[in-house]
Parts: structure tokens; sequence; C-alpha cells
């Protein structure tokens, strides 16, 4: 290994090693609010990756950056549909019926 290989290898293990340890101790309650803000960071990916898509010359960087554009795009989308699923857990369930209350309970009380 070259030392600049090595040098972007040991900043990535650290950065691996960091963010596992960050993220680690996040407590449940933050995860919601922390999602929505990784959902932000993705959408300035997905812009910067048709910024770069914008300026390719040849078939190859065109193809590189429609793919570039296509996951970002999945990620941006996927971390909004588990926000809002995370966040429908959230919210309280609807009786099905008026005056609440299951079959079993209302024929106990008309037999009482």
């Amino acid at each position: 290994m070259t030392n600049g290989l090595l040098e972007l290898f040991t900043i990535f293990v650290l950065a691996a090693f960091v963010g596992y340890e960050v993220i680690s101790k996040v407590p449940s309650i933050l995860h919601t609010p922390l999602m929505s803000g990784s959902n932000a960071i993705h959408g300035v990916i997905l812009v910067g990756s048709m910024v770069v898509m914008g300026s390719a010359h040849t078939g190859a960087e065109e193809t590189l950056g429609f793919i570039a554009v296509i996951l970002a795009t999945l990620n941006v989308v996927g971390g909004f549909v588990v926000t809002d699923r995370m966040l429908n857990m959230f919210r309280s369930r609807q009786p099905d019926r008026p005056g609440g209350g299951d079959q079993a309970e209302q024929t106990d009380r008309g037999q009482s």
C-alpha cells in the first residue's frame, strides 16, 4: 500500500468506528429526529449527484451519474417512508366503531 492509500484507509476505519460509537449511544426517542436530519443530508447528496451528472462528458460518466442520481433518489424516498412509518407508531389509534371496546366486552355487559 502507498502512503496515500494507507492514510485514506486509516481515516475510513476511524470514521466507521466513531460513527458506530455515536449511533449506538443514541436513545430510542431521538431516532426519528435524526432520521429526518439524515434525509435532509441525502437530499443534498441528490442535488450534488445531479450537478456532477450535468457536467459529464463521456458515456461512462453519464451512466455513473445516472446511477448515482437513481441511488440517491431511492435513499431519500426510502428515508422519508421509514420516517413516516416511525411517526405513525406514535399516533393514537382510533377505535374501530363508535362506543369503543370489543364485542366480548359488550356481550359481558349485556348479560350482567
